[in-house]
């Protein structure tokens, strides 16, 4: 038994749980896990959620250590960066760095360096997981504690991201939808100005540690350095966001995921003494407006609203998919879902011949090594999983809980998979692979 939960007794899911615990070993720091010891050397946000969730099965200590390390950095406004440095780490040893986000300068931004972007808000669902997995008086101590902050960090994005007014948060870069370089964010990309001249100006730390080909091109981060720099010279300020930021999208992920938050936090209210009825009401709202804004009748899936043309963009990604996240979805967008999720662009099935993919397999731009323009992912597939046992799909949910273990016994905690293969890309040894492959590992579908 480790933390109240069986260890699986299987000798190859033996195997499999003992290389995820060395490998959360291997990239622990003193207060939070590095998500790879090679192309990520910092502290990311939704890694941190999920890692802790890994974490609470093997060293419930570390799952609230981790969670605590990242909200210590919160800005006064209650946003959480997607990026806190470690400064026990050479400046240059990633792009962006310290140097060029700049946050000491910005009233508000916390002592530590940090990013000026958020992720998505999945960290009250891991809290809470965290403790349902291994509860505890420490454990509930620790979830009051976080209480207050998480909190914050929903009140921050109900209220200074919610650009459209329709009750929607709004992401300004696409590295904090997690899905960095999707196709669906090309034609909100295509918009933003990128001098050529530019490539040249910094220097890419990620391609030192994996082929350009599986990475977002040169143009991509082009775009993405134009668009920071916007938000950096208005000392990331969001008052002005709708007249003069060049990317404002409403992301389904991004807002299912603030959504779940809500329940996770009516749950975690209860277990504290606190008020659940206000998250309750609030994720009720989240709901009726991500589908009244982005569940589009005629493909029948979801998709991101670009706030700068009002327009869904039009590509079919495993995005589409996340508002499974929501307990309280009607049952019209849940069975559209699964028509989505079964279909030949996505393959979900009681027993799946390959990985669920990031973007439609079907689309003329599915590219199936390039980070997420076609790879599969553990993280998304743990929440696409967790979406489908809250709504009784428990047999698609079995398949994709096999898939999962398969992934890691064919390639190990590799960062993401080929989508055909199973092969793994990206970084090996990768946090939240290894702590969700624990959780699949300890938890089998009822």
């Amino acid at each position: 038994m480790v933390s109240g939960k069986l260890v699986p007794a299987t000798p190859d899911e033996d195997e499999l749980w003992r290389l995820a615990v060395r490998t959360l070993d291997g990239n622990w720091e003193h207060d939070h896990t590095a998500p790879s010891r090679t192309l990520y050397p910092h502290q990311w946000s939704w890694d941190s959620a999920f890692i802790a969730i890994g974490w609470a099965h093997v060293h419930p200590d570390r799952a609230w250590t981790e969670l605590t390390s990242l909200f210590d950095a919160q800005w006064r406004d209650g946003r959480v960066p997607h990026i806190v440095f470690n400064p026990a780490v050479p400046v240059d040893a990633y792009f962006p760095g310290p140097g060029f986000w700049a946050s000491a300068a910005v009233d508000g931004a916390p002592r530590v360096a940090t990013s000026g972007l958020v992720q998505p808000p999945v960290h009250a669902l891991a809290a809470w997981h965290a403790y349902r997995r291994a509860p505890s008086e420490s454990g509930r101590a620790a979830l009051g504690r976080l209480y207050p902050r998480l909190v914050a960090q929903q009140r921050y994005l109900a209220t200074h991201r919610d650009v459209g007014g329709a009750g929607l948060a709004s992401i300004v870069h696409p590295w904090e939808s997690g899905l960095d370089n999707s196709p669906a964010w090309d034609a909100p990309l295509a918009a933003v100005p990128a001098e050529v001249a530019a490539l040249g100006a910094y220097r890419r730390r990620d391609l030192a540690h994996a082929a350009a080909a599986h990475r977002p091109t040169d143009l991509d981060y082009a775009r993405y350095v134009a668009i920071v720099t916007a938000y950096r010279t208005a000392g990331y300020r969001d008052d002005g966001l709708a007249d003069e930021h060049p990317f404002l999208v409403e992301c389904p992920l991004f807002n299912a995921a603030m959504g779940a938050a809500e329940h996770a936090l009516a749950g975690i209210a209860g277990e504290i003494g606190a008020d659940p009825g206000p998250h309750t009401e609030r994720a009720a709202r989240i709901t009726t407006a991500l589908v009244n804004r982005l569940y589009d009748p005629t493909t029948g899936t979801f998709h991101p609203r670009d706030l700068r043309t009002g327009r869904l963009t039009p590509a079919r990604t495993v995005l589409g998919l996340t508002p499974l996240l929501l307990p309280d979805l009607p049952a019209r967008q849940v069975e559209a879902i699964r028509v989505e999720a079964v279909s030949s662009r996505f393959g979900l099935a009681t027993r799946m011949p390959r990985p669920l993919p990031s973007h439609d397999r079907t689309a003329a731009d599915f590219e199936p090594l390039r980070y997420w323009r076609g790879p599969s992912w553990m993280n998304i597939n743990w929440l696409v999983r967790h979406g489908l046992l809250g709504h009784g799909h428990t047999e698609l949910a079995a398949g994709l809980r096999a898939s999962m273990i398969e992934l890691a016994t064919t390639a190990g905690c590799h960062e993401y998979f080929h989508p055909e293969t199973g092969v793994g890309l990206g970084s090996p040894a990768f946090g939240w692979t290894a702590a969700l492959l624990l959780d699949v590992l300890a938890t089998p579908d009822r």
